[in-house]
């Protein structure tokens, strides 16, 4: 096969590497913050919820949660597809990741952006959405795109769990052809192109949340 036949191929397991890459980004933005956020909260029950998530997703292998999704969850009565299982694995570990990211930006807003939110009397709740997070969010950013591209990168593993992703349809093709070294080649380049994307639209919104969080503090 020629190159340009051989990424023809490869393209379906693109499209499925990049919608989990993207849904798997988006819920473990939700996880991250529900965990950060959680780790501070008053309610001591659910401090101690958040932690253990995090912990628990921190301290074991990405791999064997797959697995253990894929293929211990059924033993449970709960069946999740290849793909259901992919992005629900992958979301909830660098959920876990983001969490410690949220909770340090949170402390690490100002004393003083309190203090003046308490004297405009604002509610904790209101505190936290309107003043303390559009700031953190801004010094959660550039961790935030490196977790997005690490997750691009770890998403190779749902071929482990018969997901036709772009790893799964490479090795497949490499199967059949024998042409390791184009094969291969065209995956990495593949990954690499992805990765490129995702860092530019990681720093765009990044430069977005900075205009948001100057028109905060400029109010």
């Amino acid at each position: 096969m020629s190159w340009s036949e051989l990424f023809i191929h490869l393209l379906g397991g693109l499209q499925v590497t990049a919608i989990i890459t993207a849904a798997s980004t988006v819920f473990g933005a939700i996880c991250a913050f529900a965990g950060g956020i959680g780790k501070l909260s008053p309610i001591r029950a659910v401090r101690w919820l958040a932690a253990a998530y995090v912990e628990i997703f921190r301290g074991t292998s990405l791999l064997v949660q797959l697995f253990w999704l894929f293929f211990a969850l059924p033993f449970l009565g709960v069946r999740l597809s290849p793909m259901g299982a992919g992005i629900l694995g992958l979301s909830l570990n660098i959920g876990a990741y983001g969490a410690e990211v949220v909770r340090g930006a949170i402390v690490a807003v100002d004393e003083g952006q309190y203090e003046a939110a308490k004297a405009l009397n604002f509610t904790g709740r209101q505190t936290l959405w309107r003043i303390v997070l559009p700031q953190a969010i801004v010094e959660m950013m550039p961790t935030f795109g490196n977790l997005a591209i690490q997750n691009l990168k770890d998403s190779s593993l749902v071929s482990l769990i018969t997901l036709t992703d772009l790893t799964f349809t490479a090795d497949n093709l490499r199967n059949e052809t024998l042409q390791t070294i184009p094969i291969f080649t065209l995956t990495l380049f593949i990954y690499f192109g992805l990765a490129l994307i995702l860092a530019g639209f990681m720093r765009w919104l990044e430069a977005k949340t900075e205009r948001m969080a100057g028109r905060v503090k400029a109010s």
